[in-house]
């Protein structure tokens, strides 16, 4: 019968949806957003309505009555640490080439993952030649780790005139 009369079946097909009246969904919308403490905005108001609705026109509501959603936007915290506060200052001040050997000595602690476990390793390095005076590995950063690493220093300790480190509490200890 489609052919006969030139017309596409889809619209033989065609059923439309009822028309939501405007004041009912508006009346919705407002309730939600008062109901949920202003926090709502178009996608969680849709997802809560009990009718459908697109968000285009849940938008539209929301602007023509003056809905703003509010929310408190999360703030950047600081950590406030001791950490760089000690009251020694740095004598080598970024000065990271020397003259001579064991001028100044720099060490550090740092992490490996060691079949999904961590390690920490704690190297002690000349800065004159970037050579790896000393060294410890261990399954936790402590200052026992830092006393390893500086009893595998294969020089005396009064040669040595400078030692510089990051102030970390395993270096305090």
């Amino acid at each position: 019968m489609c052919k006969i009369l030139n017309i596409s079946r889809s619209t033989c097909y065609y059923q439309p949806k009822d028309k939501i009246e405007d004041s009912k969904l508006e009346a919705e919308v407002l309730q939600i957003f008062n109901d949920n403490r202003k926090t709502y905005g178009s996608r969680k108001i849709k997802t809560s309505l009990t009718v459908q609705a697109s968000r285009r026109t849940i938008g539209k509501i929301m602007k023509r009555n003056n809905l703003v959603s509010v929310y408190t936007k999360r703030k950047f915290k600081t950590n406030k640490s001791s950490v760089n506060n000690a009251p020694i200052k740095s004598e080598l001040n970024r000065h990271f080439s020397d003259n001579q050997p064991l001028e100044a000595v720099v060490t550090d602690l740092t992490y490996v993952d060691v079949s999904g476990t961590w390690h920490y390793v704690c190297l002690i390095l000349d800065l004159f030649n970037r050579e790896v005076i000393g060294y410890s590995v261990g399954r936790h950063k402590t200052a026992e780790l830092v006393k390893h690493a500086l009893a595998t220093i294969p020089y005396d300790y009064s040669k040595i005139k400078l030692f510089h480190t990051d102030r970390g509490s395993e270096f305090d200890n």
